[in-house]
């Protein structure tokens, strides 16, 4: 193998350097180096190298949290992993047993939680050294691009688990990037009666409609609370999905009596303001969910039953040296999947 490497580096704020630098060896018995076959640009990506920054990260750390390798090596305490597999990986890397968190079967809460990709290397190189208890073994039947959408797959299954959609239930979903396509994608495989995903962007619609949305509103132009009640007898929605972060308010209007609401789009600076008494009398559900949560297996077996449409969220397929040019289409809003290949030349 050779001594180096290329890989985009998190050089300062805002800053994303391609460099060659050296490839990662084995340090500890329970690592394996992987061969990084595919990586894909996360929206927390573009937070990270935001001015001023919208999520932290390490500065002097190669990005991506999203990515799916072939072990080429691995340490002497690893049994679970052979020369040859393909794994994806989940990037959170947590304490297992020390915090009272984990202890209580929340991994997701863990205290002491760290993230490849973020705070340690990540996917946007040729090679990875990761932790074994960080990788999940997938079907070598399953393209690189698609075994990708494992890690942000797994965080909406999580979600979707917890809103227990029921088949013939109406569902809206409020924003149609990657997370919310996921949500529709999802919904659609699990037998919902109708779908209205609510998204400003006429690029991000053409998506919606893609992944199996019903109704496809405009909220900047369209009545959003008003097409809602037409769709659905005048008693409001089922289930909402607030996959932006910054929507409780307008997911409240929507959720018919005793409806429940999903958050999950994460902004650290929204302030909603809210009529309580909304939630009180209409027993509204309102639940919070994030990252995964024991996830990664299920998911697996969604991505290698091909029953989600993932392949056409891909707009853009590009090798490592072009990656600025996937950032550039995700800041112009040209771009819902950006999956990168760093042995592509």
């Amino acid at each position: 193998m050779k001594d180096t490497m290329l890989a985009a580096v998190f050089t300062a704020p805002g800053k994303l350097e391609l460099q060659q630098v050296p490839v990662p060896k084995i340090q500890a018995p329970d690592q394996v180096l992987l061969k990084v076959l595919a990586a894909s640009i996360c929206g927390t990506d573009l937070h990270i190298l935001h001015v001023p920054p919208g999520h932290p990260g390490t500065v002097g750390s190669i990005l991506c949290h999203e990515y799916v390798g072939e072990v080429l090596e691995v340490g002497s305490a690893v049994t679970e992993f052979a020369i040859g597999d393909h794994v994806v990986v989940d990037p959170n890397l947590t304490c297992g047993s020390c915090c009272n968190y984990c202890k209580n079967g929340m991994p997701n809460m863990c205290s002491n939680m760290t993230t490849l990709g973020i705070f340690m290397d990540g996917g946007f190189a040729e090679y990875n050294v990761a932790p074994a208890r960080a990788l999940h073994k997938i079907s070598k039947d399953v393209p690189p691009e698609i075994a990708v959408f494992a890690e942000p797959l797994s965080c909406v299954v999580n979600a979707t688990q917890k809103i227990k959609l029921q088949p013939g239930e109406t569902a809206v979903v409020l924003g149609a990037g990657p997370i919310g396509l996921y949500f529709t994608q999802i919904f659609k495989a699990s037998g919902a009666g109708k779908i209205i995903v609510a998204e400003i962007s006429s690029f991000r619609q053409h998506y919606a409609r893609v992944s199996g949305a019903d109704v496809v509103v405009n909220p900047a132009q369209e009545n959003l609370v008003q097409i809602v009640q037409e769709h659905t007898g005048g008693l409001g929605a089922d289930v909402v999905v607030d996959a932006v972060g910054t929507l409780l308010k307008d997911a409240i209007q929507i959720a018919r009596r005793g409806g429940r609401i999903l958050l999950f789009g994460q902004n650290q600076n929204a302030r909603a303001e809210i009529a309580q008494n909304d939630i009180t009398r209409n027993e509204l559900t309102i639940m919070g969910s994030f990252i995964a949560k024991y996830t990664f297996p299920p998911t697996i077996k969604l991505i290698e039953s091909g029953i989600l449409p993932l392949e056409k969220l891909i707009t853009h397929r590009l090798p490592l040296r072009e990656i600025e040019q996937g950032f550039d289409a995700m800041r112009r809003g040209e771009a819902i999947e950006v999956v990168i290949f760093p042995h592509q030349e």
